[in-house]
């Protein structure tokens, strides 16, 4: 296949993809909605209960961005799910396209819908009493960080919907990538968790994720930690998650594939 037919029918996957998210107005509007509800849940009913040095939509931005992506991974991995049990990947494969497109589809897809998402926490938490200090290199940073880790965890997603035995399996991924950034420093300090639990919370992928937005927009993090020092955790965490789930939902979708 040349260059230019694998160009096309990317674009008509993603396209494929991104229109089967807008005919789909629950789950999109829940998408959407769900950033803002908990923003103001987290910034007006628990803020005042939290001392996180200094105004809580401060804190709490990078962490709401984190968790919103969690979630629109799990939406794609129940889009991935689908495609493997409806048979639209048998008939995709009949025709002169390579059937492996149908997962750039869904990531490309992924990182739009998260994106969004990204754009309306960032809208809502400048509502709300966010006030950032970056300058134009802190932003394009935290940008770069946000597409790298939504990236690798499409990836991560797709790789899931494609060993799920089912749409309800894959839908469970969800609750499971919404939990992690609970333990971690998304919404409260390390220091003022129990022992047991800040020793994961410090050791988890998302902290360095989220302490390294926080470093770039805010000019510093929460841990003490140097911002480049956790840029550098955060981006090999999220090489080694691309990497690996690239290379798993390759093989999975050959060996499900295969005639």
């Amino acid at each position: 296949m040349s260059m230019a037919y694998a160009l096309t029918d990317s674009r008509v996957m993603v396209t494929r993809c991104v229109r089967r998210s807008l005919r789909d107005p629950e789950a999109f509007f829940t998408a959407l909605m769900l950033p803002v509800v908990l923003m103001l849940l987290f910034v007006y009913v628990f803020g005042g209960a939290f001392n996180a040095g200094g105004t809580y939509a401060n804190y709490v931005v990078p962490g709401l961005i984190v968790l919103c992506a969690g979630f629109g991974a799990g939406t794609t991995a129940v889009a991935v799910a689908t495609d493997m049990s409806n048979g639209i990947v048998d008939r995709f494969r009949s025709m002169p396209i390579s059937g492996s497109l149908v997962l750039v589809g869904h990531v490309v897809a992924s990182l739009a819908r998260n994106l969004v998402a990204t754009a309306l926490v960032i809208g809502v938490g400048l509502a709300v009493g966010w006030r950032p200090t970056a300058g134009p290199a802190g932003w394009a940073g935290a940008a770069a960080m946000i597409v790298f880790f939504v990236l690798a965890l499409s990836w991560l997603a797709a790789a899931v919907g494609l060993l799920a035995g089912s749409v309800e399996a894959a839908n469970s991924f969800t609750f499971v990538l919404m939990f992690l950034p609970y333990v971690s420093t998304a919404f409260v300090p390390a220091q003022t968790l129990p022992g047991w639990m800040r020793g994961f919370a410090e050791h988890q992928p998302f902290t360095p994720i989220v302490e390294t937005m926080r470093g770039l927009w805010m000019g510093h993090t929460s841990t003490g930690a140097a911002v480049g020092h956790e840029a550098w955790i955060a981006c090999a965490w999220c090489a080694g998650i691309l990497a690996v789930s690239f290379a798993a939902a390759s093989w999975l979708f050959r060996h499900r594939t295969a005639a």
